[in-house]
């Protein structure tokens, strides 16, 4: 019989705040329950209340590890990305959010550690870091990625061009890359609002892109941020409103 032996989790004394600024994160059963909660409320609000629909869901890839992308207007958008994304897969699902916003205090902390499992993105500086960690993530199979390339929320609705971190994290890797176009999140939700209004929200899923034949570097990146932009335009019929 093996000696039994006991192991407390490394951020047992950690305060909750500092416990959901770190990454990766310990499991947590009761972040684990609050967070299938959350998304089931989330889930029938979006159905509800913006007749949230989503098209091409038969994209997403049932096995491996992926990446979905998209357009970026609202605080909604990583919402309806991850309501796509299988029950099953929740907790090994991760929204990159910016550290410099949404890990400066409690309360968005708590918004975006519980609810979104976020990854904190450096977006400034440290960004090969956090590029790394994103790297990590995805090379455990099974594990979902959710990107907004182009940085931050759209403040009239119109999409800008992805910045190249996108194509430096998938450009010679076999990683599936869904692009994905969210419409209505604009007026629903718009920058800088905090009631969202009854608009509705659609999300379409286009098929996964692969970039294994590009460089790793500057030129190849930029080539792959580019073709991400116009997949992502295309399933949008160029609206990004």
């Amino acid at each position: 019989m093996e000696a039994w032996s006991y192991s407390p989790a490394a951020d047992l004394d950690q305060q909750l705040l500092q416990r959901l600024r770190q990454f990766p994160r310990e499991p947590d059963m009761l972040t684990y329950g609050l967070r299938s909660l959350a998304a089931l409320t989330m889930r029938g609000w979006l159905r509800g209340y913006h007749r949230f629909s989503i098209s091409g869901q038969e994209n997403i890839p049932r096995t491996g590890s992926f990446v979905l992308v998209a357009n970026h207007c609202s605080h909604l958008d990583a919402l309806c990305l991850l309501a796509a994304v299988p029950l099953g897969k929740l907790h090994r699902a991760f929204a990159a959010a910016a550290a410099d916003y949404f890990f400066i205090s409690p309360r968005r902390a708590a918004m975006a550690g519980l609810v979104v499992n976020a990854l904190p993105f450096n977006r400034e500086v440290n960004v090969r870091q956090s590029l790394r960690l994103c790297r990590e993530l995805l090379a455990n199979p099974g594990n979902v990625l959710v990107l907004f390339p182009e940085g931050s929320r759209s403040t009239v609705g119109e999409c800008r061009p992805f910045k190249h971190g996108i194509g430096l994290l998938v450009a010679g890797t076999n990683v599936p890359v869904l692009p994905c176009h969210l419409d209505g999140t604009h007026r629903a939700l718009p920058k800088r609002s905090i009631v969202p209004r009854p608009y509705r929200v659609r999300l379409t899923i286009g098929a996964p892109r692969f970039y294994a034949e590009h460089c790793a570097c500057k030129t190849g990146a930029a080539v792959v941020a580019k073709d991400l932009q116009l997949a992502v335009q295309r399933l949008g019929g160029g609206s990004f409103v």
